[in-house]
């Protein structure tokens, strides 16, 4: 997309993009690998009123959905970002009840406007707010969780050295836009810290799409449960205790985010024989 070098009125931008005819503009990226949980989806609507040429306007995971009354006048639908640029066009087919936008990558957030036009004339416009949120709600290890999809994920092995040593990060969004995950790092008190963690931390995948609404396990790559390095905490039979920071670096969000819990090490000396209990701080 191309960006204008000084500001605009956005209501003003709005109405000219309106009536341009412009044409395959890309508004959305190639959907990237993740490992998720189906959880339960949730769509944000904004109503159009009787009389108006929307139905109803929300996102669903990640698409945005814009419904159409029965009988519109609308010929297109076009999406206008928050800094008031042409973000999409759709065309709306006779008899179609629907059109969408996918959003799938980076995007700037805020508000959106949705614009119903028919040939130089803007039939209705509403508008909705286009914003992840990511919560990190989890974190746990395969000797408390064993039926997580961890052979699935890492491979099937008869000493389950890796899966003892990596994490599940359950991540959700309750924003009403998609959100990509680009790095996990866990820091402070875990055996084996991974401030600059190889590859990008997540296990077989470069990222990790968070839709709207949904939660998704993530899991690690960079092994912070596996053996002790010189700056990290390990298991005691007397027991440690201390706290470690999960931190997730993402695409739409220029914001870091981060969940510190609390965390005891005990009953042996090996990691591979520790108990090892987590708990939000």
């Amino acid at each position: 997309m191309t960006t204008t070098p000084t500001p605009i009125d956005r209501r003003t931008a709005l109405r000219t993009l309106a009536v341009s005819a412009v044409v395959g503009v890309g508004g959305c990226l190639a959907e990237d690998g993740q490992q998720s949980d189906p959880g339960t989806g949730s769509e944000t609507d904004t109503d159009g009123t009787s009389d108006g040429p929307f139905q109803a306007v929300g996102v669903d995971g990640t698409t945005l959905v814009v419904e159409l009354a029965a009988e519109t006048a609308v010929a297109q639908v076009n999406l206008i970002t928050p800094n008031g640029e042409l973000w999409g066009t759709r065309d709306v087919a006779a008899g179609a009840e629907q059109v969408s936008f996918a959003f799938r990558g980076a995007y700037p957030p805020g508000e959106y406007d949705v614009v119903g036009v028919d040939g130089e004339e803007t039939v209705g416009a509403t508008s909705l707010e286009i914003r992840p949120e990511l919560e990190i709600q989890e974190v746990g290890l395969y000797r408390n969780h064993p039926d997580k999809p961890w052979e699935e994920v890492y491979g099937e092995s008869e000493t389950n050295r890796l899966i003892n040593g990596e994490a599940f990060v359950t991540v959700e969004n309750t924003g009403t836009g998609p959100e990509t995950v680009t790095e996990l790092v866990f820091s402070g008190d875990v055996p084996a810290p991974t401030e600059n963690p190889r590859s990008n931390g997540l296990q077989r995948t470069d990222r990790a799409l968070i839709p709207a609404g949904r939660r998704v396990d993530l899991y690690s790559s960079s092994f912070p449960f596996g053996s002790k390095a010189p700056d990290g905490m390990g298991c005691s039979t007397d027991g440690n205790s201390g706290q470690f920071t999960v931190v997730l670096e993402t695409l739409v969000n220029p914001d870091s985010v981060k969940q510190t819990f609390d965390v005891r090490y005990e009953s042996s000396s090996d990691m591979t024989d520790c108990e090892v209990t987590i708990m939000e701080a």
